[in-house]
């Protein structure tokens, strides 16, 4: 059976993040006998690697800090089979989110990962788009939704009650009642503060 030769990898707004430790050990072994690295170092923290292939062929790959991980943003469309197996390998061991094409003379291949995972793939030709395969949310997936839909449902029922709250303490005048609506004030602001962390 005929394989169709892959002519070029597009990745489309992906990102990946990593520590700075992780950063490092994927520096580490970037360089091989195909392909040598360079780090710009840019303002406010961020980084720029650069891939290149001995050919000449780059890849850029911004970095932003965020506290102790590293955010990686990449666009791009690579040619050569070494720069896409390097680029690739980062993409899966970072866990990668975003639009990886594999384009090839008559189709395009397109990929939809989310953190590393493959959800959607679909073949685009000239005529027409068909959907390959969609990924079907297993039951702790959806568990893991409904419970994130009835914390955000909570977090709402508890400003409401907050804002009650201190509508009741403005409008008293007894010490004893702003004390008690002080003390669940304080209690409904603990609550709000581990629903949203």
């Amino acid at each position: 059976m005929f394989m169709a030769q892959r002519l070029a990898m597009e990745y489309v707004n992906a990102t990946m993040q990593m520590t700075e430790f992780q950063l490092n050990q994927f520096l580490l072994t970037a360089d091989t006998s195909y392909i040598s690295h360079r780090v710009k170092v840019l303002g406010a923290g961020e980084q720029e690697i650069v891939l290149e292939e001995a050919g000449g062929e780059e890849v850029h790959l911004s970095f932003e800090r965020k506290g102790g991980i590293y955010m990686g943003s990449l666009s791009c469309r690579v040619v050569n089979p070494h720069l896409i197996n390097a680029v690739r390998k980062l993409f899966f061991m970072y866990k990668g989110t975003g639009t990886v094409n594999r384009i090839y003379k008559d189709l395009t291949m397109m990929y939809y990962y989310e953190g590393g995972s493959v959800r959607r793939i679909s073949e685009v030709r000239p005529g027409g788009t068909k959907l390959i395969y969609q990924h079907k949310y297993s039951v702790a997936e959806m568990l893991a939704v409904y419970k994130r839909q009835s914390v955000e449902c909570e977090i709402e029922q508890l400003r409401q009650e907050i804002n009650r709250l201190l509508d009741m303490r403005n409008r008293s005048q007894q010490e004893a009642v702003i004390k008690e609506v002080d003390e669940r004030l304080a209690e409904a602001a603990v609550r709000l503060f581990r629903l949203e962390a």
